[in-house]
């Protein structure tokens, strides 16, 4: 693919705004309230990085990558992984996770977990053959209201 780049988001734009939201409509059934403000607070964020894949002048793909230090070292997640479905098969989710994988590791490592529905075969199979493993625990999830009271 010729004109294919990879890149940390850091402009908020009305059209990557309306790229992402198309490929947050291919990643989840459910409904994502996502607009300017939103990706702002994102390209802000000092702990999360928004990479993307452009293809021409469009983006193709997404992943996110969060960080965050705890007693017991570095941890990275990576959230969030989709490409777009009319350029599936053409390695640009295995190129988003090998970039995600060389910033870790050259922003000081740690550790990099990423979670993953066993009913996504071809992401599974792409995780483990970057060099992820399956990592016994169990992941509990937890929606917490945001419950502003007026002061």
């Amino acid at each position: 693919m010729d004109k294919f780049r990879i890149y940390e988001l850091v402009e908020v734009e009305e059209r990557t705004v309306a790229a992402i939201r198309k490929l947050l409509a291919q990643l989840s059934s459910s409904e994502h309230s996502f607009g300017a403000d939103e990706l702002l607070a994102i390209v802000e964020s000092p702990s999360t990085h928004l990479f993307v894949a452009e293809y021409g002048k469009g983006i193709c793909g997404m992943l996110t990558l969060g960080e965050y230090l705890a007693p017991t070292g570095r941890k990275m997640w990576i959230e969030d992984v989709v490409v777009d479905e009319a350029v599936r098969g053409n390695s640009i989710g295995r190129r988003l996770v090998e970039h995600a994988q060389a910033y870790a590791a050259s922003s000081g490592g740690g550790v990099l977990m990423l979670t993953s529905r066993p009913s996504r075969v071809a992401a599974n199979n792409l995780y483990r053959s970057c060099g992820f493993g399956i990592k016994e625990t169990n992941i509990y999830r937890m929606c917490v209201a945001d419950k502003k009271s007026p002061v």
